[in-house]
C-alpha cells in the first residue's frame, strides 16, 4: 500500500512505509475457493513448462523478510504442479515504476504484478487483464470473499484483481477520555445508535460525531470547545482527527464514493467532484477554523506533543478515524499506558455508511502470453501463498476463514482491545470505496499533486476564501485532465 496512502502534512512516507505493504514445504493443496479446477495447460512435454514472471516492487514486498516468504511461496507453488514455472522478479520501490514501463515499452512485461494498491494500479491504467472470464473457466468460486469486495475490483477494464490484503477503516477511541467526559463509546456494531449526554438514541452520523467531538475538544484551562471562555490557542486535546487520511479519503468518507472525471478522452474530461464531497471538505476546514474547533489545524498537528501528525498515537485525539494499518504506529501510546477501542465508521446525511477499504492484490497485464495460466498462479497467490504472504505483508486476510490468525497476532501487541474491537474491522469489509478514493484520474500524477496542494493549503490556512479555492482546484483540474 505503499501508494495508496496520500498524505497529510507530509506523512505520505511514513504512512507508506506501513502498508501492504527458498525451499519451504511443499504445498499441494489446491486453491482455496477452486471446484475442480481444470489444468491451466494441456500437459507439457517433458521440461517444458509455461514460465509465469511475478512482478514485485510498485507496493510493498521488498523488506528482506518479505523477499524471503515470497522465494517460500514461489517453491512452493512450483513443487505443487509441473506444468507451471513461477519465477519472481522484486525490484527496489523507487526504480519499479520506471523499470515495468520500460518493460512493457519492450514488449518483455511480466505476467503478474503485486502486491498493489489502486494508486500503484493506476500509473498503468488500461494495461490490466479482465481475469473475469479465466476465473469462471478455472472454477473459481468467488464467494470465499465478501461480494461488495468482489466488486470493488470491478472497473472500466472488467475484473482486474480479487481480494487480497485488505485494510478496513473503523474508528479508533480513547476509552478513558470518553469516561472523563461522562460520554458514551462510539456504536460497535453497524446500524446500532449512540446514546447521546441526553438519554436520546441517535444514528452515528457525521453530525454527531462533530457534536461528540467538540465536547471532546479540551483547551489547557479544561474547557471543551462549545463552553464560554474556550481557549482556541491553547487546545491540548481534540476530539477527532482524520489520521493519515488524504483530501480524497475525507471526501469519500463524508459524501461517499463517487467517480470524480467524466469523458473519455482528452479534451472531453471533466471534474466531476460531488457536492457532497465539497460539503466534507468544508465540514473538514471548519473542523479546524471554525467556531468551535474540533479537529488539530496544520501547525497544531505538526508540533511534537501533538507527535509531528500522529496525533491519535500521541495521545491527542480523542477519536481517529483510519484503516487497519494504522495499528502499527502505535507504539508511543502504547508505551505511555494508554488504551484505544475501536468503533463503527459513521454514515453519511444520506443514511448510508461511507467506508472506506485500503486494499492490495496481484494484477495481470493484458501483454501477458500465458493469461489462464497467469490466473492459475494469481488464485494461488491470494489463497495457499497467501498464508505466508499476508503476515509479513502486515495485511488483513480478505477470505473470512483467514481473519483468526491475524487478529491473534493483533492482540497479542495489544491485549486490552477487545474481541468486539476487532470484529469492526471484519465488519467494514462489507462498506468499500467503489470507486476507490486513489481512483485513477487522467494525468494523475499532477491531479493528485494539485488535490494535496488544495488539502495544504485547507490544513494550514486560517480565514481561507474557502469557495474560492474550491473553484480553483476545479478549473486547475480541469486543465490538468485534458493537458
Amino acid at each position: 500500500m505503499k501508494k495508496h496512502l496520500a498524505t497529510l502534512l507530509g506523512l505520505m512516507v511514513i504512512a507508506s512505509m506501513i502498508l501492504v505493504a527458498c525451499g519451504g514445504a511443499a504445498a499441494t493443496e489446491a486453491p482455496a475457493g477452486a471446484t475442480d479446477a481444470p489444468a491451466a495447460t494441456d500437459a507439457p512435454a517433458s521440461g517444458d513448462k509455461v514460465q509465469i514472471r511475478w512482478f514485485v516492487g510498485l507496493g510493498t514486498g521488498t523488506n528482506p523478510e518479505q523477499q524471503t516468504a515470497q522465494e517460500e511461496v514461489v517453491a512452493d507453488f512450483n513443487a505443487s504442479q509441473d506444468r507451471i514455472e513461477l519465477v519472481i522478479e522484486v525490484v527496489p520501490y523507487d526504480s519499479a515504476r520506471d523499470t515495468l514501463s520500460t518493460q512493457i515499452a519492450s514488449g518483455a512485461g511480466p505476467d503478474i504484478v503485486g502486491p498493489v494498491g489502486w494508486g500503484g494500479s493506476n500509473d498503468f491504467y488500461g494495461q490490466w487483464l479482465d481475469i473475469g472470464p479465466y476465473i469462471e473457466e478455472l472454477g473459481f468460486d468467488t464467494s470465499i470473499f465478501d461480494p461488495a469486495l468482489v466488486k470493488f475490483y470491478q472497473t472500466e477494464e472488467g475484473q482486474v484483481g480479487l481480494p487480497f490484503a485488505v485494510f478496513p477503516g473503523a474508528i479508533y477511541f480513547r476509552p478513558d477520555m470518553f469516561d472523563e467526559a461522562g460520554l458514551n463509546y462510539p456504536p460497535q456494531t453497524y446500524g446500532e445508535k449512540y446514546v447521546m449526554p441526553d438519554g436520546s438514541e441517535v444514528d452515528w452520523t457525521w453530525e454527531t460525531v462533530t457534536e461528540v467531538a467538540k465536547l471532546l475538544t479540551v483547551d489547557v484551562n479544561g474547557l471543551n470547545s462549545t463552553e464560554e471562555g474556550f481557549d482556541r490557542t491553547q487546545i491540548v486535546q481534540v476530539g477527532y482527527s482524520p489520521q493519515w487520511q488524504s483530501v480524497l479519503s475525507v471526501g469519500t468518507f463524508y459524501g461517499g464514493a463517487s467517480k470524480i472525471y467524466s469523458g473519455t478522452e482528452k479534451g472531453s474530461f471533466e471534474s466531476t467532484i460531488p457536492d457532497s464531497w465539497k460539503e466534507g471538505f468544508k465540514w473538514y476546514y471548519d473542523g479546524m477554523y471554525g467556531a468551535e474547533p474540533f479537529i488539530a489545524s496544520g501547525p497544531l498537528s505538526a508540533a511534537p506533543e501533538f507527535g509531528n501528525g500522529n496525533v491519535f498515537n500521541a495521545g491527542k485525539a480523542a477519536m481517529g478515524l483510519t484503516q487497519t494499518w494504522y495499528t502499527c504506529c502505535l507504539a508511543d501510546m502504547v508505551k505511555a499506558g494508554l488504551e484505544f477501542q475501536l468503533g463503527i465508521q459513521p454514515m453519511g446525511s444520506d443514511g448510508v455508511v461511507h467506508g472506506r477499504v485500503d486494499a492490495d492484490t496481484f494484477r495481470i497485464l493484458k501483454g501477458s502470453a500465458h493469461p489462464k495460466e497467469a490466473t492459475e498462479v494469481l488464485l494461488y497467490l491470494i489463497t495457499t501463498g497467501g498464508d505466508k504472504l499476508l503476515p509479513v505483508y502486515g495485511a488483513m486476510p480478505a477470505i473470512a476463514d483467514k481473519t483468526d490468525a491475524f487478529f491473534e497476532t493483533k492482540s497479542k501487541d495489544y491485549p486490552f482491545v477487545t474481541d468486539e474491537s476487532w470484529n469492526v474491522f471484519i465488519q467494514g469489509l462489507a462498506y468499500p470505496d467503489t470507486p476507490s478514493s486513489e481512483q485513477y484520474q487522467p494525468n494523475s500524477i499532477k491531479a493528485n499533486a494539485r488535490f494535496a496542494t488544495f488539502f495544504d493549503l485547507m490544513n494550514n490556512t486560517e480565514g481561507l476564501d474557502f469557495d474560492a479555492e474550491y473553484q480553483k482546484l476545479v478549473d486547475d483540474l480541469n486543465a490538468l485532465y485534458n493537458e
